[in-house]
Formats: C-alpha cells, sequence, structure tokens
C-alpha cells in the first residue's frame, strides 16, 4: 500500500492536532503484517510513531482497535502502545499509536508475561462481550453482551464462524458436525463457570514481544471479556511462549483441569476464522477439531 505525500501530510495533521507535535519528515515500511501496511514515522522533534494504514472502508477496524489498546492499557498490567489518533483521507484510513523499540527479551522476560497476563485477566465486567464490536484479523468480531459464556460463546463466536464458513463453501460434513458441538457445548462447562476476564483476544507469538528492558508488550488485540482460557489456548496454537510463562501463569492463577479439553474448542474459532481468511487446509483441520471436542462428549 503507497502512501502519498498527501496522506503523510494528513496524517501529521492529525497527529498535530492530538500532541502538538511538528510535521512527519520521514517514514519506513515495516514488515510482519498481513492485514495492514506498517510504518515508523519520524516527526520534526525526532519523535517517533507506529502507524497502521489500510483502505477507507476500514476506519472503524482501526478506532475499535484503538479502544482495545486503551482499555489494555486502562488495566495497569503489562505495556500496551499507547494509541494517539486515527483518522481519514486521501483513499486510507490510519492508526498511529506509540512506538516501543522491541529487543529479544532475558532469561526472565517470559515468566514475567505469565505474571502479567494472569493480573490482565483478574480485570473483570458484569458481562461477557464489549460494549463494541471490532475484528479478529479482518472478519468482524461480535461483541453483543451477554451475562451468559456459553451463550455468548456459541452464538457471537463458533456459530458466527460456521455460518461464515458454510457462505464461503465449507459445507457438507464440517457444518453437520458443527451443529452437533453448538448443540453439546454446555458439557464441556460441567463445573465449571468462568468469569468475564479482559482479553487480548489475539493472542499468539506475533502479537506479543519484549522491548529492550526485556518487559514484555502486547498489541494488535482484539480485545473483549471472556473466559481467560481463550487467551491462554491461542498461545498453544502457533506456539512462542515458553514453559516459563505457562508456569508462572499458573503460579499467580491456576488453570482449571478442564482446560486441556477446553482449548482445543476455544482454538477452532481461531482455525474457523483462519479457514474463512485463508482457506486451504484450515478447514479440514477445524473438522478434525470438532471430531476431537465430540469424542469427548459421547
Amino acid at each position: 500500500m503507497v502512501a502519498s505525500a498527501e496522506l503523510w501530510s494528513l496524517i501529521s495533521g492529525s497527529l498535530h492536532n492530538i500532541t502538538g507535535c511538528g510535521a512527519i519528515t520521514d517514514s519506513h515500511a515495516l514488515s510482519g503484517g498481513s492485514i495492514n501496511s506498517a510504518y515508523r514515522v519520524n516527526t520534526e522533534e525526532g519523535v517517533p510513531y507506529f502507524v497502521k494504514l489500510n483502505t477507507l472502508s476500514e476506519l472503524s477496524m482501526f478506532e475499535a482497535e484503538s479502544d482495545g489498546l486503551d482499555e489494555l492499557v486502562a488495566a495497569n498490567a503489562i505495556r500496551v502502545p499507547l494509541a494517539v489518533t486515527t483518522g481519514s483521507g486521501a483513499g486510507h484510513s490510519w492508526l498511529v499509536s506509540e512506538y516501543i523499540k522491541l529487543g529479544s527479551g532475558e532469561a526472565t522476560s517470559q515468566r514475567l508475561l505469565g505474571l502479567q497476563m494472569a493480573a490482565l485477566h483478574r480485570n473483570s465486567d458484569s458481562s461477557f462481550g464489549w460494549y463494541r464490536d471490532n475484528t479478529i484479523g479482518s472478519t468482524p468480531q461480535y461483541n453483543t453482551q451477554s451475562q451468559h459464556w456459553i451463550e455468548f460463546y456459541r452464538e457471537r463466536r463458533l456459530k458466527f464462524q460456521l455460518d461464515l464458513a458454510a457462505r464461503n463453501g465449507f459445507t457438507g460434513s464440517l457444518q453437520m458436525k458443527g451443529e452437533r458441538l453448538l448443540a453439546d457445548l454446555g458439557r464441556f462447562f460441567t463445573g465449571y463457570s468462568p468469569q468475564p476476564s479482559l482479553l487480548h483476544g489475539d493472542l499468539w507469538g506475533g502479537n506479543c514481544a519484549f522491548d529492550e528492558s526485556g518487559a514484555p508488550v502486547i498489541f494488535d488485540p482484539a480485545v473483549y471479556y471472556g473466559d481467560r482460557e481463550a487467551d491462554i489456548a491461542m498461545t498453544e496454537l502457533f506456539s512462542g511462549f515458553s514453559s516459563r510463562f505457562y508456569e508462572a501463569y499458573n503460579d499467580l492463577w491456576p488453570l482449571d483441569d478442564g482446560y486441556k479439553v477446553r482449548k482445543t474448542l476455544y482454538n477452532l474459532y481461531h482455525i474457523l476464522n483462519h479457514a474463512n481468511i485463508f482457506g486451504g487446509g484450515y478447514a479440514s483441520q477445524a473438522e478434525i477439531m470438532i471430531d476431537r471436542l465430540l469424542s469427548e462428549i459421547r
């Protein structure tokens, strides 16, 4: 996504209105994003900022992400980039946030990450969901609030992704097995009642790092209040978290024994989402996961 001089001028104005800083003097494209274009920019004062760009139609996505960053910052549990401003113009929308220079982490960094994520999850709310919808990757994530976790996870997470999968051509046995899973969802929660914990919502290794001092940093959230196991489950989906992370988390707030089964239930949401975004073998992987879950309740 090519950023024009007109676009940088508009972003400079948006940034100036919030911070009073001078104009953006230079920009450097950053790698790693599959949905947005990312840049590090510098202002006349030499202050760096992080900028995400997308099409005009994605402004609401950036506004929701900005609010999510604010929600995580307010929890005061773990370092999160400060959201600065959002806006649109010259054919693009943007999100500007604090630029954090990253390091490689220290020997104790993974343990600190585990402790800080447990502290983040201690932040609770009166209901599951969130006051606004956001996105998971490029897919809408509906967060209409509910007092009942099973209902929320069935309707707002799994059923939504299964319905989207059907519209994308993933029909047949995936849908039949998915319907059976949705009907029996409550059986995975016998004797277990999660509280609404503040979740990052998209906690894989690519959305977590360490700053130059070795302190953990989380970013690119898909915030809502839900079962804390959902965050921990995703850390196991694509790796990137060491045994020290899990040991520290459980030292502060041990996971329920049923997590060993429910982690597949929670990661099914993300694999279905990957099927809907990327296609390929993710639909087959989702069906294998559903088979495994159904075998637990036969």
